[in-house]
């Protein structure tokens, strides 16, 4: 298999260090619009890089990711960017004949009058709406697979398929313990993603009422995370898991409740209250025009740098609650990463370390045939056990928690 790897920083950079153990690559093709970083991350795979060269690429210019995947022929594109660029990559994969993958789905739009009751534009709406084309090319897009959204979809098909006989309610939770020496607000992730779906209004899918939204940061509860986290107050964010788990799997209820900490979120608050989560560009004095959100994401230190300094674990996955034999059952299927192991085996922090390890499981399965399809498909549309046994054989094994 020949990839494209577009962006190099923290996911794509732990993506190329995860993908040179495994021999199903053929070749991956390293673009970012950066050269040097794209080189570096390279450089880095030592002895191991063979197989992987460095490209320059912008990433919002269509024709040119078009050209670079016929050039190198490559068979699939790993969309690493954020998600401003998931329309141009989506659509040169579609024009290249190549697959596509990526981690987050293209971005919604707020309903114009009724932003906290209504869904305007709902994430992925721009991707599902092509899916008669994909299909039609014979090739398949597969959207959303990172950790959350990604692996806690592969963990509902699966409570879905082995677990229960019905689901009353799915519930992605994510929480952490992670600390960060030497910085009182230094976010593990991209600050430009996490401001979009930490302010945006959270969507929650109910079977009665289908899709619709709820003010940020609502239905606070406090959730024990395991291996040691420990109890962490998580509240309602927009997340892709929401708008694709309904898609595949039969439950009365989806949500997804992020564990984000008074602090973080009492920050949050405080850049939307004076316009710093704008993405619109604002004109300085002297002429020039930025996007504030840009500015801020400038002024933080770039996550993928912070790994030396973070201490902790950081946990993914699905709390499910239904019946099984006509009893109750409820459990939570997850999987934790400690920021210690990751930067000892891979040089990765815990965060994107998990984020990039499941895009280059799902590659594996595509590239041995395991996993297969045409169209626009999320995680829960494909076999799930396959998937869960191939991220244990990576040496991350996940866990379930009856509760």
């Amino acid at each position: 298999m020949r990839v494209l790897l577009v962006g190099a920083g923290g996911v794509g950079t732990a993506v190329t260090r995860i993908a040179a153990r495994r021999s199903f690559l053929g070749h991956m093709v390293v673009a970012d619009y950066d050269l040097s970083r794209a080189e570096a991350a390279v450089a880095a795979l030592g002895g191991s890089g063979g197989r992987f060269s460095a490209a320059r690429i912008d990433a919002s210019d269509r024709a040119a990711v078009t050209a670079l995947l016929e050039r190198e022929r490559c068979d699939v594109l790993l969309n690493a960017t954020d998600p401003r660029f998931v329309p141009p990559l989506f659509e040169a994969a579609l024009a290249a004949g190549a697959h596509y993958l990526d981690m987050a789905m293209s971005l919604s739009r707020p309903h114009p009058e009724r932003p906290y009751e209504e869904c305007g534009v709902k994430l992925g709406d721009a991707q599902f709406v092509r899916a008669a084309e994909w299909e039609k090319a014979g090739r398949l897009a597969l959207v959303g697979l990172g950790v959350e959204p990604g692996l806690s979809d592969v963990f509902a098909r699966y409570a879905a398929e082995e677990l229960f006989d019905s689901i009353e309610e799915i519930g992605v939770r994510d929480g952490a313990n992670l600390t960060v020496d030497g910085y009182d607000f230094a976010p593990s992730f991209s600050i430009w993603t996490t401001i979009e779906e930490c302010l945006n209004p959270p969507v929650v899918w109910e079977a009665d009422r289908g899709w619709f939204t709820t003010p940020p940061f609502s239905e606070p509860e406090v959730f024990d995370f395991p291996e040691g986290i420990g109890p962490v107050e998580c509240v309602n964010v927009e997340h892709e898991e929401v708008l694709l788990i309904p898609r595949w799997v039969d439950a009365r209820r989806v949500t997804f409740k992020y564990g984000l900490g008074e602090e973080f979120i009492r920050t949050l608050k405080e850049l939307h209250r004076v316009g710093l989560d704008r993405t619109e560009p604002v004109t300085l004095p002297d002429g020039t025009r930025v996007s504030p959100r840009d500015v801020v994401a400038a002024c933080l230190p770039d996550p993928a740098t912070l790994g030396d300094r973070m201490r902790g674990k950081t946990c993914a996955g699905t709390w499910v609650k239904g019946l099984k034999d006509g009893a109750p059952r409820e459990v939570y299927l997850y999987h934790v990463v400690d920021n210690e192991w990751s930067m000892r085996e891979y040089g990765s922090q815990a965060v994107v370390w998990q984020t990039a390890v499941n895009p280059v499981v799902a590659l594996e399965l595509l590239a041995t045939g395991v996993w297969s399809g045409s169209g626009v498909l999320g995680p829960e549309a494909l076999d799930p056990r396959p998937f869960l046994d191939l991220l244990t054989e990576y040496g991350s094994p996940w866990g379930l928690r009856e509760q």
